[in-house]
């Protein structure tokens, strides 16, 4: 048994978009392999201060984006085996998963839309709480110095000081907190840097997301294509 004509240009089409895909998975798991390993976001969130961890939003995000990447792997090259052995079997297979990985990723870029702003919030709420305590004054010594520690982490990889313009050259000027700096130079708020830091982080993955999202559609219509064409060719 064997396609031919328009149906085989579809079979060598399909390896071709398979083979993408499988590619696809490979950036998305090494994507997120070195967000889970990057190493402002690793600093930031490995702090803890007083029993309360850093939020684990976003490493909860990454490690799906993990196992998203591996499956990607695996179905993609399911696909292009299938699809060189014009075998049936494993290009329903292949078109099942798709479906499946497709309603996942549609699910979560739903949920990430809704919670975009949550993984800089919770972690802007983490800074803060440290910040406000570290500045008491009736605070212990050994929880002071801890909260600057943390502080001290978020400032010097973010390059930033502070919660506010004000609260950043008062807490420059009072402490030894903030990163140093050239005369008359104002150090960027950590609010805003936090903010920047996970948005360019998410705004990445929505990228990666939507370009698979595509290759998926069209690797479904030629899986159902080339399995109608099998199904339909001659016999010799």
């Amino acid at each position: 048994m064997g396609v031919e004509g328009c149906t085989k240009c579809i079979k060598y089409m399909l390896f071709f978009f398979n083979f993408i895909f499988w590619l696809a998975g490979c950036v998305i798991l090494g994507v997120s392999l070195w967000l889970r390993h990057d190493q402002k976001t690793s600093s930031l969130m490995e702090q803890e201060f007083d029993g309360t961890e850093a939020p684990s939003t976003f490493y909860i995000s990454v490690y799906i984006l993990i196992a998203v990447g591996a499956v990607m792997m695996f179905v993609g090259f399911l696909g292009c085996y299938g699809a060189i052995q014009e075998s049936q079997c494993l290009l329903g297979t292949f078109f099942a998963c798709l479906v499946m990985l497709f309603a996942c990723e549609v699910a979560a870029g739903i949920w990430g839309f809704i919670h975009k702003d949550k993984i800089s919030k919770e972690m802007i709420t983490f800074y803060n709480s440290v910040y406000d305590k570290g500045m008491m004054e009736e605070l212990d010594q050994n929880k002071k110095k801890a909260a600057a520690t943390v502080l001290k982490a978020f400032h010097e990889t973010l390059h930033c000081c502070g919660k506010g313009t004000i609260s950043s050259v008062a807490t420059s000027w009072i402490t030894d907190l903030c990163p140093e700096k050239k005369v008359l130079d104002i150090t960027p708020d950590c609010h805003s840097k936090i903010t920047e830091l996970f948005n360019e982080k998410i705004y990445l993955i929505g990228i990666a997301a939507l370009v698979v999202a595509v290759i998926m559609i069209f690797e479904m219509i030629f899986s159902m294509v080339l399995c109608c064409g099998i199904r339909n060719s001659p016999v010799y």
